[in-house]
Formats: structure tokens, sequence, C-alpha cells
């Protein structure tokens, strides 16, 4: 097909992609009529912070970081973990993780859309960020690890458009993608996906200050669990995507993807053991944080109940998918698995991480944190703006890959 019939047609492909994204059944009305209310309520909870400032939320000079860069640092591992659709697909070429990969781009996609909004929302004057824009503001390359998640963070976000949007328009145009314009792209996607966690985890282990996080496992740790939050999604995804379309996804990539899991939920617990032991065992000053987590510290127990919920969560998870269950009950029991422990490293990499590296402060002070309703609320639409998305892209993806939408004169049309 000659450049100019594609430059014909793309303006068709958008103008359809957007009628096709308000169609659909009274499923996905009630879907997305839920996900907008909660979106609206945290856009009028969040333009109440921005009108009256940041202390509407729970933090203070003591604890500058809370509810925000907790999920923002959850939502980089989701992002990250989306790549474990890819290795099996592209490195060891499993023909089945192919034919549904582009799940876990689009996954990716929606996930770093949630960490950039969980940024804006945590800085309290978002109108200066340009100070961070290259040639615009204080960039401060190669100096600052906040500079190097900037681009790593935005160049994932970019690469993965790419990779979905020309696989998605060449099908829809009937041709067979040409691997030069992608395939260079999704290998480079896979050491992307490993950069963009393990630089978020060289921006805390940097902060000499705060010995809570000076750990060279931190890098290591982000992965692991990264490995378990995406695999545990996608696999969740996959069964509601079967169930509730008509795009066809067979065992193999589930039954792939449950292989890593089993593994990954292991190793972030040894992980997160291992770190429990240096620092209560051995113990001084610079323990006083995981104290403070883990036991309390001066009475003070806020942190207590959540890291205990986190680790009764991946050990019940690791149980459930380690159990030898009865054929008929396997994959249920997968399914609270992939539950648990999305619910319990998403307590471990936010409540459980980000809060203590603040606790005791650096004048060895225990001022708590809790986060306020306003902070819950905007988080909460966020997270439902970042489904919206996913949703979108998925239910504007699967017709084309599945052939149900075609250019005219593609071929099948």
């Amino acid at each position: 097909m000659t450049p100019q019939r594609h430059a014909v047609d793309y303006p068709r492909f958008l103008l359809r992609m957007a009628l096709l994204s308000f169609e659909g059944t009274w499923r996905f009305y009630v879907w997305m009529t839920v996900l907008s209310a909660i979106a609206l309520v945290g856009a009028n909870a969040w333009a109440h912070q921005l009108a009256e400032g940041m202390a509407l939320t729970g933090m203070t000079d003591h604890v500058s970081w809370g509810l925000y860069i907790a999920n923002f640092t959850f939502g980089v591992g989701l992002a990250a973990g989306a790549v474990m659709m890819v290795i099996p697909a592209y490195l060891y070429d499993d023909h089945e993780m192919h034919d549904v990969v582009i799940l876990g781009e689009l996954l990716a996609i929606a996930a770093i859309v949630v960490c950039l909004l969980f940024i804006v929302v945590d800085m309290g004057r978002p109108d200066r960020f340009w100070h961070i824009l290259p040639g615009v503001g204080r960039f401060n390359w190669p100096v600052s690890m906040l500079t190097w998640d900037v681009l790593v963070l935005n160049g994932y976000l970019l690469i993965n458009l790419h990779i979905a949007g020309y696989l998605i328009y060449t099908r829809y145009l009937g041709e067979r993608p040409a691997k030069r314009w992608y395939l260079p792209f999704v290998f480079l996607s896979i050491a992307w996906a490993i950069s963009i966690h393990s630089v978020t985890a060289f921006l805390y282990a940097g902060l000499g200050g705060r010995p809570f996080w000076n750990s060279a496992l931190l890098a290591p740790r982000f992965i692991a669990s990264a490995f378990v939050s995406g695999p545990a999604f996608v696999i969740l995804l996959l069964q509601l995507v079967r169930s509730t379309t008509t795009f066809k996804i067979g065992e193999g990539p589930i039954r792939t993807l449950s292989s890593v899991f089993r593994v990954t939920i292991l190793v972030n617990l040894f992980m997160f053991g291992s770190e429990v032991f240096t620092e209560l065992y051995s113990g001084g000053a610079h323990s006083a944080s995981a104290k403070y987590l883990f036991v309390g510290l001066h009475g003070k127990t806020a942190l207590v109940p959540w890291i205990w919920s986190a680790l009764a969560l991946n050990l019940a998870s690791a149980l459930f998918a380690h159990a030898p269950w009865p054929e008929g009950r396997r994959l249920a029991m997968l399914n609270l698995a992939c539950v648990a422990a999305f619910a319990g490293v998403w307590i471990e990499k936010g409540m459980g991480l980000i809060i203590p590296g603040f606790v005791p402060s650096t004048l060895h002070e225990v001022v708590e944190y809790v986060p306020s309703a306003v902070e819950w609320k905007i988080t909460a639409g966020i997270w439902a703006v970042g489904l919206m998305v996913l949703t979108l892209a998925i239910k504007l993806a699967l017709p084309v890959l599945s052939g149900e939408v075609r250019a005219r004169g593609a071929a099948g049309e």
C-alpha cells in the first residue's frame, strides 16, 4: 500500500475509532458510567486541593510524600510488569502469547498514564511542571535522578504507544507489519521496562538522609514485585476479556504467566524477608524506621496494620498459588492468589515503603501520616481514569485485531 493511501486512511481510522469508542453493550455503558462518576469525584477533590493547598492532605513538612507517591511507585511496577507478556512472546517465540501480547502493551500505556497523573496531583503547583522540561526549565540531566525518571517514564510511554498504534493500524489496513518498524522497539521496551523501575528505586535509594531506602536490594525488590503485580493483573485481565468479548484467548498465555507468578511471588517474599532480617536483627539507629513500620515506635503504630496485612496477603497468595488444588478449583484459587498478591504488593510498595522512609524524620521526630479523605478521593479518581483508558484501548484494539473492523479495500473487508 502506498504512503499516499496511508495518509488518506489515517484520518478515517481515527474517526472510526472515535465512533467505536461510544458503542457497546449495556454492561460497557454501566462500567464507564461508574468509572466516570468516580473520576469526577476525584477531579472535584483535586480542584479543592488546588484552591486550598496541600494542607488538605495528610502530608506535612516531616512526611512530604504520601498516598500519591505510594501509588505512583506501585503504578510504575505495574507498567514494568506488563513486559512479562512481551518476553515470552518475542524472546522465546511463544505463538499463543503473540496473539495477546498487545494487551500487555495497552496495560503498560494505561499504567504510565496513572503514574503521570499521580505526579501531577502530588505537585502543589502543577503549572510549574515546565521546570523539568528539557531545554525550557532546569532539567539538571544527567546529575539528577529525577530527570532520569522523567526520561524513562515518558520514553516507555512513547515506545508502547508506537508499538501498539503501529500494530493496530497495520492490521486495520490489512497489511503485514514490517518488523523493522516495531521489532526493535519491542526489544527496547523489554530493557526499558527494567529501567523504569530500577531508576525509580535508585531515586529513593540515592537519598542519603533516608536510611530506610539506602539498600542495594531495593531495585531488585522493585523488579521482583513488578513481576508479581504485572502477571497477577494480566491473568485476571485475560480471563475477563475472554469471558466478555469474542476475542479468542487460549490457556497457553494464562499458563505461562501463572508459572512466572508462582516463582516471582516466592522471590519477592524472600527479598522482603532478607530486608526485614537485616533491618531488625542488626539493630542500630538506622533500624528505627523498620521498627516503626513493624511494631511501632514510641507508641505510634499507624503503619503496623498496613505492613502485617501486606505480609499476610503475600503469604496467602503464595499458599493459594502453590497448593495442590483439585482441577476444578485450581483456576479459582489462582485468581484468589492474584487478587491477594496484587493487594499485598500495593501495600508493601506503597504505604509500607514510602511512608516509613520519612518516620522518624531527619530531626528524629516521630510524626505519623494518615491519608486524608481528599487524598483517597483523588487516588480513586486517578485509578478510575486508568481503568477507563485501559477499557477503551482494549475495546478499540480487539475488533481490529480480530478482523471485525478493517479499512475499505483491505484484505478480508
